[in-house]
Formats: C-alpha cells, structure tokens, sequence
C-alpha cells in the first residue's frame, strides 16, 4: 500500500536527521593520473598498496565510478562544483598563467561544507587557475581557493610537469622575495624538468629552492597532518589532499626508489600509498577515525607517458584490461578507482558495481551534512549508494567528457555511445613518444578491439562506436551497426547535452588531430 505523502516526507527527514545529527568529518585523498590497475586492491601485481588496500577492505570498493573528464582540470572542475565540465566548454588543462576557472558564486563541495560549520583545508595541486585573468606570482592569487570555500590553502598552482614551480599557500606564493620577483622567460628549472619542455620562469630563487620535487608528496603529507593537529577540535572538518602523484614527473622520495618492480611508475604510486597510510593513522590517532568520510580516488585514468610505457612493457597494465587511457573517451580515460570508508554507516568489505562519479560528492556532501542545494548541477545524492547494499544504484546516465569536444559522449545503462571514432585523446602513434595514445596505443598495450588492425583504424570502421559493458568491458566489439535502435536513442541524449556547450573558443588546452572519417582537426 502507498503511503500518505505527509508521511514519506516525515520518514525522509527522519532519516535526513540520523545522517546529519553528528556530522562526520570529510577527507579526501584526490591522486593524479592514477589508473583503474595501478592499486593492488584492483589487481595490480607487479605493485603494492598495502594501505589503500587495507582502507577498501575497511569500506567499499567501487568498480564503475568515474572521473567528471578524462583530463585533469576539467575534472577537478566537476568534482568541486558537480557540474559537468562540458556545460563550461572546459575540454583541457589550464596553463599555469590561467584565470580561476570556477565562479565564486558558484556553490563548491568546500563553500557547502563551510556554510555547514566545517573547517576546511586543502593541499596539494590546484590546477584551476587563479586571479580574475592572469595571475601575477608576485602579488596575491586572488580570487582562488580561499574564494572557494577553503579556510586554508597550500599546494601547487598547476601540475607538476610545468611552471612556475613553487608553493602557494593561502594567497601568496611561499617565498617570495619583492627583491627577486618571478618573470617568464629565465632559465629557472627543477632538477627533473630541465630542458624537457616545462617552460622557463627565472627569479624568486627562494621560492624556487623550497620547491623540491622528490619531496612534494612528503611535505604535502607532513603539512595536512600537521593541520590535523592544529586544527579546532571543537568542530568538524573537510581535509582535500590532491596529490601530485603519480602525474609525470615521477619524483618518489628516495626511501620508496627501487621498491616496485616496474620502476618510478611504481615507485611513485608506492609513495602515494604511504601518504594515504599516514593520513589514516593520523585520524586513528586523534581519535577521529571512527567519526570521519574517507574517500580514496583519482582525477582521471592513468596516462601512457614514458615511465607509463616501460611500466607497461615490464608487465603492468596501468588502467587494467580497459581500453584506452587519459584524455580519452574510451573507458581507461576516466574510470578510475575509488574506494569510500564511513565506519559504522558503510559496510566493510564490499564491493559495488554501481554507477557513480565525482560529480556526484556535491548532492552527496550536502545529504550528509543536512545541506539543501540551491542548485545541484549535475549531482546526484549517492548516499545510499554508498551505505546500503552493493546493488544499489542511483545513476543511470552519464556524460563521459574527454578532450575532445567532438568526442562528448553518452552512458545509458551498460550501452556506451561514441559519435566519433577513436577516443579523442592522446593521437601520436610513435611507441616512445610522451602523447603516445588511440589506436597504436591499444595495440601496445595488447588490446583487441575491432576497429583497429596493426595499431591503425581499420579502413572500413564504423563512424561512431557503440559498446555494450555488460558483456564488454574492455570495449574489444564495436556494435554500432548491430543496434540502430539503440544508437538513435543515445543520439537523440547526446545532443540534447551538445546543445548545452556554449559557444566561443573552448577552456583548456585542446591540440589534437582527430584522424579518420568522423573526425576533423582542432587547434584551441
């Protein structure tokens, strides 16, 4: 029998009301280009992650969560505001002389939890832009995380693979000397990006010389521990650790070189899982670990760089048996790890193969901390994805954002519609070249796929890609022409999110050649 409305909405607010009476702390540990194999816990072999492991053996383990994009600004963008980066027409990485890329009217998962009565820090790489166009390394970085909702902030303006190489921390740049102001064009490099086309920034040697690149993860982990300490203990608290790991360069601290079987690739990631080790024993020893939201995710699949290609050819499959990697559509480019630990609400232990992404933490949040959204974007609350049984599923649809505007596509279900061939990432087909990806990729990487012979597209491949995940996860049958039915449904869904892109000239990095029939060139 149904119930009386009155009554459905006082068994919501019941319920509402368990959730948010004591709110929980938050911690989110965000890795860099870490893939769907890198973690022992999703079967890596030839690496270990004792720690990570441990905290999916204490939680859930998700094996269809995904990134809000394939690339990494535009997925931080997605994770912060639930928001799709495509209504954005944010495709790319900013460069490091980039504008703040979210609005500070724009509700963000730190604003929501600092409206909430959280105190909230962040550490670790921004990649967001600062500044309302330009930032200026030697006078404040405003607006910036601090506009966004972040007590406090330390970290990493961009990636770390590009200048200006320093920290910032709240809105000044650690270091800075009026004296020896920071300008482009020097000859400043850190020790691991010379002459590797990093750019060049002189000036500010102090500056420069604290930034230290085999001890990033080592300063970042030091750093949210210490304010772990320091922190008011009278309230809860929201803690975002965005590691540079395991983003090139790989520049693990001398104590974890030589400890993986597949070189600094594994090196690197063993790093990160000390980091994240540490930050669950500094929670166990502030006695907050019971008390605290522990999620463990990446910003989007692992990448075929160099050091990801000789992992690669020592045995290790970086985004596990997925096709494709970073940047692209294919599913190696964002489903990515993650794992959730809420003691006491989250059964230890499981596993769920329900769909969700970092779009979704917004909604979420707000549900447990017993928030109302003005405007949820596109969030959806998962928080009985993450607390009941494995089954259960919220999601039904997602948009899959890759670098490629061309290459927006659409989930429903377990079908997955591509309107372009390839993946519309990474497009060099040389095996050694740092954008090695696409087709010659998929064969270096030893996947089958039917579209692709000798690591090039096949000359009579359908135009569009259609996959069924139920019975092909790896994505090795293209179905486009089996199911014109299902094709002109997903159609008609992706061009109604198409429409949502606005016009002008897209944000972030986008410089690809897009090679077959569907495709075309882009240079942005």
């Amino acid at each position: 029998m149904r119930r009386p409305f009155s009554i459905t909405c006082l068994v919501l607010v019941l319920s509402h009301a368990a959730f948010s009476a004591e709110k929980p702390n938050i911690v989110l540990v965000f890795a860099d280009d870490l893939g769907y194999g890198d973690l022992s816990c999703y079967g890596a072999k030839l690496l270990k992650t004792p720690n990570i492991d441990k905290l999916a053996s204490q939680g859930r383990k998700f094996t269809d969560a995904h990134s809000a994009s394939a690339v990494c600004s535009p997925s931080r963008y997605g994770k912060m505001t639930g928001r799709y980066p495509h209504r954005k027409n944010f495709w790319g990485p900013v460069t490091n002389g980039g504008a703040l890329t979210i609005d500070t009217d724009r509700e963000t998962i730190s604003s929501l939890l600092k409206k909430s009565g959280y105190q909230t820090a962040f550490f670790g790489k921004w990649h967001l832009g600062f500044g309302d166009k330009r930032p200026n390394w030697n006078d404040d970085l405003k607006p910036g995380p601090l506009e966004l909702g972040f007590d406090y902030f330390y970290g990493i303006p961009c990636a770390n693979s590009v200048c200006p190489f320093v920290y910032v921390e709240n809105h000044r740049v650690v270091g800075i000397d009026p004296e020896d102001p920071i300008k482009t064009g020097g000859e400043k490099h850190t020790k691991t990006m010379e002459g590797k086309g990093a750019g060049r920034i002189g000036g500010g040697k102090v500056a420069h010389d604290l930034y230290v690149d085999d001890k990033i993860g080592v300063n970042l982990t030091e750093r949210s521990i210490k304010w772990l300490e320091e922190r008011d203990k009278e309230k809860p608290f929201f803690l975002l650790l965005s590691t540079t790991n395991i983003h090139h360069p790989f520049t693990p601290d001398k104590k974890f070189v030589g400890t993986s079987e597949v070189g600094d690739y594994g090196d690197f990631t063993h790093e990160l899982d000390w980091m994240t080790g540490q930050l669950m024993e500094a929670l166990k020893e502030h006695g907050v670990s019971e008390n605290t939201v522990f999620i463990f995710t990446s910003d989007n699949g692992g990448m075929l760089n160099l050091e990801g290609q000789r992992a690669v050819k020592k045995g290790h499959q970086i985004n596990g048996n997925l096709l494709g990697a970073k940047f692209g559509a294919w599913e190696g480019g964002h489903r990515i790890p993650m794992i959730v630990r809420w003691p006491g609400k989250i059964p230890a232990n499981t596993v769920s193969d329900a769909l969700i992404s970092h779009v979704d933490l917004l909604a979420t949040f707000a549900e447990i901390v017993g928030e109302v959204l003005v405007d949820p974007a596109d969030s959806l609350n998962q928080l009985e994805t993450l607390t009941g049984t494995p089954e259960t599923a919220v999601r039904d649809t997602l948009v899959i954002c890759p670098n490629s505007p061309l290459h927006l596509s659409i989930r429903k279900g377990n079908w997955v519609y591509i309107p372009r061939q390839g993946e519309g990432g990474f497009q060099s087909d040389k095996v050694g070249d740092h954008l090695l990806g696409g087709e010659a990729a998929a064969t270096f990487m030893g996947k089958e796929h039917s579209d692709i012979v000798n690591g090039k597209l096949y000359k009579n491949a359908p135009k569009a890609q259609l996959y069924n995940l139920t019975n092909d996860l790896q994505q090795r049958k293209n179905v486009y022409r089996d199911h014109p039915e299902v094709v002109a449904e997903l159609s008609v869904l992706l061009e109604r999110e198409q429409r949502t892109v606005p016009k002008g000239k897209p944000l972030g990095w986008v410089n690809i050649k897009f090679k077959g029939r569907g495709g075309t060139k882009e240079k942005q």
